[in-house]
């Protein structure tokens, strides 16, 4: 086990977000995922790897909007149009050009990383965004967005063959921001792997239905 169990968790901030959505990006870059099979499925999902960064790079997208009206909606997200290619696929509003190829895909990703961000960046202490999970303020909409980007990074890692253990720091500060249940003397990328129902800990009962808690605390 590693020591980053004991690191002490803080809020998560724009910061954190970008070196998230920047590690990512770096991974699905390596030689190794360029010449991967984007169509095989992503880890658990029932989404190929293509997709599963197409819908990440929308909830990115999705957080950075809820968090820009000057009176936001207080019970549903802004409505924006989503679609889906098929039956079971993500429900999206960003898509990006297949024939761009994966090096377009990421430069799709890197933006609505980008967007939020600067939204968490730059939003008032009092901005609120509605989420199924909680109203969030702006930290808890950085801290969703780095949770999309660490786990769903894990699914598509998964699915390219790949190796990704983002750094502990990060995770601790997503797991005490969304997870309060979460352990605590537990390795930080496990414990969150297990929080969203993609792991396992020892004497802990596998999580299934997960959720998050987005509410400022």
């Amino acid at each position: 086990m590693s020591d980053d169990h004991h690191l002490v968790p803080g809020p998560v901030t724009a910061d954190d977000l970008a070196l998230g959505v920047r590690l990512a990006a770096e991974l699905l870059r390596q030689p190794a995922a360029l010449a991967a099979d984007w169509s095989r499925l992503a880890g658990p999902l029932s989404w190929d790897c293509w997709e599963t960064v197409e819908h990440l790079a929308d909830d990115l997208f999705a957080y950075a909007a809820q968090l820009g009206p000057q009176t936001p909606p207080a019970a549903n997200f802004v409505p924006f149009v989503l679609s889906r290619s098929a039956e079971g696929k993500p429900s999206c509003t960003i898509f990006a050009q297949r024939d761009s190829g994966v090096e377009g895909l990421l430069q799709v990703l890197e933006s609505c990383g980008a967007l939020l961000v600067a939204m968490v960046r730059t939003a008032a202490p009092e901005a609120r965004a509605f989420h199924g999970f909680g109203t969030a303020d702006a930290e808890g909409s950085a801290a969703m967005g780095l949770a999309e980007t660490l786990v769903h990074l894990d699914d598509v890692a998964r699915g390219l063959g790949l190796s990704w253990t983002p750094p502990g720091a990060l995770c601790v500060r997503v797991l005490y921001r969304l997870f309060p249940e979460a352990p605590t003397d537990s390795d930080p990328w496990q414990a969150l792997l297990w929080a969203t129902g993609r792991g396992e800990l020892p004497g802990r009962e596998r999580v299934s239905g997960w959720r998050w808690y987005s509410a400022p605390r």
